[in-house]
């Protein structure tokens, strides 16, 4: 068990999509207990392998905060296999020190993936809660996607990542989801300021 570096925006490993894996061999367990050892280190909620330059398909959550006791859930070869609903998430990446933006979610999210014994298991998370925004963005960094590409607010990212001494955001990386902020934007006129206080408490690194 090690304490890894952690791999920068830029770098290379956020933007190559993450191989299977075929045996949850020891150097697979390995990985997963690095995983953990240095989510913890860094005090993050989340970290998926591509983080730690592993292009494979692995990621750890533990959304146990203060008091909590700690809840790890390792997830091997994950795969989303429903998702609905629509929220702003208001997030930090542990591979973007510092920074946090408002970004597109889905509320409600299936996930299909193996434990660190091989095991298949499902698992439903419902109303925006940290775990389920937590399993998208760790989702994606095994897509070769990281949170900035589901930015709200282009311009105010961009700042941010200058200020912080970070590339822009790349144009080709945006994606398109015209629909889920229609749906946020609605939610938003609906419920105002619950919005802010529900989803803003809390600045997941993950």
């Amino acid at each position: 068990m090690t304490i890894q570096k952690i791999v920068l925006y830029g770098e290379e490993p956020l933007r190559k999509p993450s191989k299977e894996v075929h045996k949850v061999s020891a150097k697979i367990q390995k990985l997963v207990d690095d995983l953990y050892d240095t989510m913890y280190s860094y005090n993050g909620v989340g970290l998926a392998a591509p983080q730690i330059g592993v292009n494979y398909r692995v990621f750890v959550i533990d959304t146990a905060i203060n008091n909590e006791p700690a809840n790890p859930i390792t997830f091997i070869n994950p795969k989303i296999v429903k998702k609905s609903g629509a929220i702003s998430s208001f997030e930090g990446c542990l591979s973007f020190p510092e920074v946090y933006i408002n970004v597109r979610r889905y509320e409600n999210v299936v996930i299909r993936a193996r434990d660190i014994k091989g095991r298949a298991f499902s698992f439903e998370v419902t109303e925006g809660s940290l775990i389920a925004r937590a399993i998208q963005h760790e989702y994606d960094h095994l897509e070769g996607i990281v949170f900035i590409d589901r930015a709200r607010n282009i311009a105010e990212t961009d700042r941010i990542l200058a200020e912080k001494g970070l590339p822009g955001i790349d144009p080709d990386r945006l994606i398109e989801e015209q629909e889920l902020e229609n749906k946020i934007q609605q939610w938003e006129k609906e419920n105002p300021p619950v919005a802010a206080e529900k989803i803003n408490q809390i600045k997941p690194n993950v």
